[in-house]
């Protein structure tokens, strides 16, 4: 029976539809021309392309690498998985860029179709699919893998309410630059990228390697044996975007180095990247530089219960740690100091039984007198040829003896004859972050904190785990009389110093095209040595803008670490006069590189006019003095965590990731870096800050993708490296060849 309001058709539509999507599902593969089933076009690496119009396209919800290097060859394999969620078959064509010059080895889907197949495209070929593709979709992002080959294939079916695993095999022959090779996998830059990536590399070199490195992403990196590594991207960069990079070293009987760079045109040179790595091998024990280690505990009555015994604990660790032969002392404070020993002792059953008796007697009162527990640390004269080091940990703001921040923090940088290194651990936010983290990034050491429901163990044995084995302590990097006038801006400075299983990224600036020479001084193993480096600048390359980004992150965080240094002892700060030139230095490199700070992050405000005279560094320095003059507290464990990872910073963050001041980790996602500059989302457009002059969005002409005048700004981007920029949603107002043009 009917109900009287409804017609028979109303009633019969749903078995209708059933048997609508049944005959979907049974068109064959042959009428794939004749438009009777939907086709989704996928760029698995790129932003998605079709989801806004069609919800029920196909999409691809997960991808995985696994690259196996033996020696020169690299062989990579791809998983992407395709999931439908309409009611019916559908169809996916698939464009997957591969570097310029790979080589196909295989196919396949893990599904109900058959005979797979797929054709590759080289860099000319695939250039043209990329513009039909443009012109037929009216949307320029593949054009941002311009100069990559390509895989296209088409996968059917893909089942309603299903999916497909789809595996691509390429093999490429990798270049080398002196002793190192470089591997890059093509993937978006875009910030619409979160497609969640699983990426593995085995490096199974025919020469013993040194060290490994991305300066694009975040991974975790093993030794397998002197000649094999395995690299893992870290659990939190799953998501990032951007081409994937990797470099090693192979070994040489020392200290091996290698140099890439990045032309800047406007300055004469350019930025370069200095990545060095001593050998795989471990040193013999004997050869090893020994320590001495100094622990510094904190004895106040704050430290009372838990943390008093987390503390223990992780000194009893590290001492436990030490090699036989290593020397160490402890020493206790709160309002007055106490020593385990006079001066230090060498690890043996002996000491170490008196040790651990001297800290189970140990209890807690009174006062914080930070500055002569230090003063004690840095006093005595170090075992001869150790290296010394000291492990300062603190729950408190000093409160007796002298509390003068700056008088502190003297300590480290002049009273300190002996160079030593100094770790420091802030337990709880009841500490003054400057100046710890100042008294460490100073000596070459580093500075950690133990937020409240943290383990103080671990976060101590995690720094003291990465402090074995010295291989080059105190370094220095000098350029030769000639490369002198031309290289500027190292950083970091000074130079860390270099563990087992440690590398050294050190970036700066440099004019004109002749080679670079640099001397490395140091104590290598124990001795005295010099190790010179002739890096030319030839394989310079508009691909490599990473680096300077990478180098202005770097040196936004020596800025700030001036400006909080004049915020000591409650004077200075962003009120400081000579705090002008630093603050507006930390503005341009933000505006130009789109890097932000706690105080520069208005500029990622949609509606902000991003012109420079319109960047008023006032009320920068009226946002930023709240924050300089902040000495302790959550806010300012905060701040110095994020002025840390920039400080150290050797991979990209191109959401630019940090904490606010609850120490909750935020993102932004209306900035994009990349392709040599910064570009801001304003007004539903991305106006690059190069362009952001008067009104943003005022262009000298506009260009309708797809067009023949797009076909040549396109080909002018991507000679200048800076293709990138397609990979951006929408309207694009760009600074080329002197004009403002809309990409429309």
């Amino acid at each position: 029976m009917f109900r009287a309001d409804t017609s028979p058709f109303d009633a019969m539509k749903p078995l209708l539809l059933s048997l609508l999507a049944a005959l979907a599902a049974l068109i064959p593969a042959s009428a794939q021309d004749s438009g009777l089933r939907p086709v989704s076009y996928l760029v698995p690496q790129a932003r998605p392309w079709n989801r806004p119009t069609q919800p029920d396209a196909v999409r691809v919800t997960a991808a995985e690498a696994r690259v196996e290097i033996a020696g020169p060859i690299a062989t990579t394999t791809l998983w992407f998985t395709l999931t439908n969620p309409g009611p019916a078959r559908l169809e996916a064509e698939l464009a997957i860029p591969v570097p310029d010059g790979a080589i196909l080895r295989g196919f396949g889907f893990q599904g109900s179709a058959t005979g797979p197949t797929a054709t590759l495209l080289g860099r000319e070929e695939a250039r043209k699919e990329y513009d039909a593709t443009v012109a037929r979709l009216k949307d320029p992002a593949l054009l941002e893998f311009a100069g990559c080959g390509l895989v296209r294939s088409s996968v059917f079916p893909v089942d309603p309410h299903g999916g497909q695993r789809v595996r691509v095999v390429f093999e490429q022959l990798l270049e080398s630059d002196g002793a190192r090779l470089d591997y890059v996998l093509p993937r978006s830059e875009s910030l619409d990228c979160e497609i969640p990536w699983t990426l593995d590399v085995t490096i199974r070199d025919t020469q013993p390697v040194s060290t490994v490195y991305s300066p694009s992403h975040r991974t975790e990196v093993r030794r397998l044996d002197g000649k094999a590594f395995s690299v893992r991207l870290h659990p939190e960069q799953r998501s990032e975007p951007g081409p994937f990079r990797l470099s090693w070293l192979r070994e040489t009987s020392e200290v091996t180095a290698s140099l890439l760079a990045y032309p800047d045109l406007k300055n004469g040179g350019g930025y370069f990247l200095l990545f060095a790595g001593t050998p795989g091998r471990q040193a013999e024990a004997e050869e090893h530089q020994k320590r001495e280690v100094i622990l510094v505990l904190d004895r106040s009555g704050s430290m009372s219960g838990e943390k008093l015994e987390q503390a223990r604990a992780a000194a009893l660790q590290l001492l436990e740690g030490l090699e036989e032969g290593e020397a160490f002392n402890v020493i206790l404070f709160a309002e007055s100091v106490e020593t385990f020993a006079a001066a230090p002792v060498i690890k043996s059953a002996s000491t170490m039984r008196s040790v651990r008796s001297f800290l189970r007697s140990v209890g807690t009162r009174g006062g914080t007198n930070i500055h002569d527990a230090l003063a004690e640390a840095l006093r005595s004269a170090p075992t001869p040829g150790m290296i010394p080091l000291v492990l300062f940990l603190t729950d408190g703001l000093p409160t007796a003896g002298n509390t003068s921040e700056k008088a502190i923090r003297e300590l480290a940088t002049h009273s300190n004859p002996h160079e030593r290194r100094l770790f420091t651990f802030g337990v709880g936010t009841d500490v003054n972050t400057a100046l710890l983290d100042r008294l460490a990034s100073s000596t070459r050491g580093t500075a950690a904190f133990v937020l409240p429901g943290e383990n103080v163990e671990s976060k101590v044995a995690a720094t003291f785990a990465r402090l074995r084995g010295p291989v080059l302590a105190s370094p220095r990097l000098r350029t030769s009389p000639d490369s002198g006038p031309r290289v500027s801006d190292l950083l970091p400075n000074p130079l860390p110093d270099l563990f087992e299983g440690d590398q050294l990224v050190v970036l700066g600036r440099y004019r004109g095209n002749a080679p670079l020479e640099f001397d490395l001084d140091g104590r290598y193993l124990g001795k005295m040595r010099t190790f010179h480096f002739r890096l030319p600048l030839e394989k310079a390359s508009v691909k490599n803008a990473f680096i300077a980004r990478l180098w202005a992150g770097r040196e936004i965080a020596r800025l700030d670490d001036v400006l909080r240094d004049l915020g000591a002892d409650g004077n200075g700060g962003a009120s400081d006069p000579r705090s002008k030139e630093f603050i507006d230095e930390i503005v341009r490199l933000s505006r130009e590189f789109g890097i932000l700070t706690q105080y520069t992050s208005f500029l990622a405000k949609e509606g902000t006019d991003l012109s420079p005279s319109a960047v008023n560094a006032q009320a920068v320095r009226n946002y930023a003095a709240p924050s300089l003059l902040q000495r302790y507290g959550l806010s300012s464990v905060s701040q110095e965590v994020n002025r840390g990872g920039m400080r150290s910073q050797g991979y990209l963050n191109p959401r630019n990731a940090q904490f606010d001041a609850s120490m909750n980790r935020v993102e932004v996602s209306t900035v994009q870096q990349g392709s040599g500059g910064a570009y801001y989302r304003q007004n539903g457009r991305w106006v690059e800050a190069a362009a952001a002059a008067g009104e943003a969005g005022k262009p000298d002409r506009t260009v309708e993708v797809g067009s023949e005048e797009f076909r040549r700004l396109a080909d002018r981007l991507t000679s200048e490296g800076r293709s990138g920029v397609f990979a951006m949603r929408g309207e694009l107002v760009l600074r080329i060849g002197g004009e403002t043009v809309l990409v429309k």
